[in-house]
C-alpha cells in the first residue's frame, strides 16, 4: 500500500490492499455493493458489443454480488468521472504453481463508448498495476476476442504482449 500518495495523486478512501486515488477529474476506486447496478449494466453493455451477446439478467446479477461479496473471489476496480461510473474492470486471481504466486486476471473490463480515448482504462491498468506489485502478484493476464483490435492495440502499448497459450473451453 502507497504510505504516501504519488505526485498528482491525492487520498480518497482506503480499503484493505487498495487505495482509491484521483487522477485529474478521473478517480479510482474499488467497487462497493452501491455501484452493484452500474457493474450489471455494464457487463450486459460488453457482452453485447463484443459477443453481441444477451446474458441471463439473473444470472449475471448473481455472479456480480457474489463477487461483491466474497473478496477470495476477485475484486472489481471502477473509474468515475464527475460522480459518475464510467469504466470497471474486474481482477479474478489464480494461483500458479510454477510461479509459487498469485495471477491476476483482468475481466469484464468496459469502458463507456463516449468516455473512450480519455485515459480511463489506462488508468484502471496503473491502477491495478501498481496493486499487484504491492501485493507481489507473479503476473497479470486477461483474454480478448481474435477480432477485437482495438482492444488488443490498447494492451500492447501498456506493454503486455500475446501469450503463447490458446484458450480453451468446455460446459459443465
Amino acid at each position: 500500500m502507497h504510505s504516501e500518495p504519488l505526485e498528482g495523486q491525492q487520498i480518497w478512501a482506503e480499503m484493505p490492499n487498495f487505495t482509491a486515488v484521483m487522477k485529474s477529474q478521473i478517480t479510482i476506486r474499488p467497487a462497493t455493493k452501491a455501484d452493484f447496478a452500474v457493474l450489471v449494466a455494464n457487463n450486459q453493455a460488453m457482452a453485447m458489443e463484443t459477443e453481441n451477446r444477451q446474458l441471463d439478467n439473473q444470472i449475471l446479477s448473481g455472479g456480480v454480488q457474489n463477487l461483491l461479496d466474497d473478496p477470495n473471489k476477485g475484486f472489481y476496480i471502477v473509474a468515475e468521472e464527475n460522480g459518475q461510473v464510467v469504466g470497471n474492470l474486474m481482477i479474478t486471481k489464480e494461483w500458479s504453481d510454477w510461479r509459487n504466486g498469485d495471477m491476476w486476471w483482468f475481466q469484464s473490463v468496459f469502458v463507456h463508448p463516449e468516455h473512450r480515448g480519455k485515459g480511463i482504462f489506462k488508468a484502471l491498468y496503473q491502477h491495478v498495476m501498481d496493486l499487484a506489485k504491492e501485493n507481489g502478484i507473479k503476473e497479470l493476464r486477461l483474454y480478448v476476442e481474435h477480432d477485437n483490435v482495438v482492444a488488443q492495440k490498447v494492451y500492447a502499448a501498456l506493454g503486455m504482449v500475446k501469450s503463447h497459450y490458446d484458450m480453451w473451453e468446455v460446459g459443465v
